[in-house]
């Protein structure tokens, strides 16, 4: 217990919150490529994705943009924090209800510092790198037939299989885990959702998907992301009017995420960073990643707009096709062709539609992989507005 860090850790809070101060989130605490504005007067939104938080979160478009500027300060606060607290730090989400951010410590001496910096604090056994740490040694053995997947849920401070029953392999997987695991019982196994602007279709030789996100080379060539299962089998890609676009030339599907390119080499195509679908466009200004609780809406080609929760990061789906790691977990709907469509958080890029179980008729749950690490994988860098 440190009582004298924690005394400064407090006074550098309440510097770094005063109402007249400006923060500057450390370089260490962020991952490139990071963008935050962290003004209300910077979140925009579409008539198209205000319609649809309307409907999907019941927000109306004033209380949508002050929920995206909650979050977007909570964002800041989290970011010094962490750094300030260090090893105490267990983990963060935002309580869309309190509108703020939750820090978890390991240390109840540091609960008034975190306070003190205007973020709730929770006292939990385990940081969010040992419940990693727990995640990533399921990812290392086989899956047995009745589990769907797992995740870290912070909130709960344990790591959650998903099970489709309770037979002796699944059970004997979950007790081998250890006592910070716990089951969920999922109704059915998620599934890649098969059917330049973000959320807009594209075509292989026989299937459609959606586009994520454009972004280009250091050479200035043009791509955009989208999921790897959609060009996993490469070949020529076609846009919405059937014009072709390019080639697919990557796909990763497996250990780290579901993403992949498509090169454009038509000169007939340019790249705008906007996300559309149903007649509106957002227009993309960065990939600061939400936390665990902010709403999130998705495009994709088959649906259009939905709006939902971040209800978990680094979630490992046990998909038919293989096992996927590195997913982010959501309550939002989607259908087949949706995939690799577009993720955002106010004007903030997330991630591609990978796959998910249910449908809009009846909701759903739906993963997508972060983009971060697809712009990174491929030396690529998002085309913003």
């Amino acid at each position: 217990m440190n009582r004298t860090r924690a005394a400064r850790i407090t006074g550098a809070a309440l510097l770094s919150f005063g109402l007249a101060a400006t923060v500057s989130v450390p370089a260490a605490a962020t991952s490139a490529p990071v963008s935050v504005d962290t003004s209300t007067n910077g979140v925009v939104i579409s008539p198209d994705v205000a319609s649809a938080l309307r409907r999907d979160l019941g927000l109306s478009p004033a209380r949508a943009r002050d929920l995206f500027a909650r979050q977007n300060r909570a964002d800041v606060q989290v970011a010094t924090l962490r750094t300030a607290l260090g090893p105490i730090f267990a983990g963060s989400w935002f309580d869309a209800a309190a509108g703020e951010a939750v820090v978890a410590v390991t240390d109840v001496t540091f609960v008034p510092s975190v306070r003190a910096a205007g973020v709730e604090a929770r006292v939990v056994p385990r940081t969010d790198a040992q419940l990693t740490a727990v995640a990533e040694g399921l990812n290392a053995r086989p899956a047995p037939a009745g589990v769907a997947g797992w995740y870290v849920d912070l909130p709960s401070d344990q790591v959650v299989v998903q099970v489709l029953d309770h037979s002796g392999p699944t059970e004997s997987f979950v007790a081998a885990a250890g006592p910070a695991v716990r089951e969920e019982t999922v109704a059915a196994r998620p599934r890649p959702l098969y059917a330049v602007r973000g959320g807009d279709a594209w075509y292989g030789p026989d299937f459609r998907c959606s586009v994520g996100f454009a972004a280009t080379d250091g050479g200035g060539g043009k791509h955009f992301v989208t999921a790897g299962h959609c060009t996993a089998g490469g070949g020529t890609a076609f846009g919405y009017n059937r014009v072709s676009l390019g080639r697919s030339s990557g796909s990763h599907f497996g250990s780290g995420g579901d993403f992949g390119k498509v090169d454009i080499t038509s000169d007939q195509w340019t790249l705008a960073g906007l996300v559309i679908n149903g007649g509106g466009t957002v227009a993309v200004r960065g990939s600061a990643e939400a936390a665990v609780g902010a709403a999130v809406c998705r495009s994709g080609s088959t649906s259009g707009w939905h709006c939902g929760v971040i209800q978990a990061k680094n979630q490992t789906v046990v998909y038919s096709e293989g096992t996927v790691t590195g997913l982010t977990r959501t309550n939002v709907c989607a259908e087949p062709g949706d995939s690799g469509g577009a993720w955002i958080s106010g004007n903030q890029a997330q991630g591609v539609t990978s796959g998910g179980s249910g449908d809009c008729t009846h909701g759903g749950t739906t993963y997508f992989s972060p983009v971060n690490p697809a712009l990174s994988a491929y030396g690529l860098r998002l085309v913003t507005s």
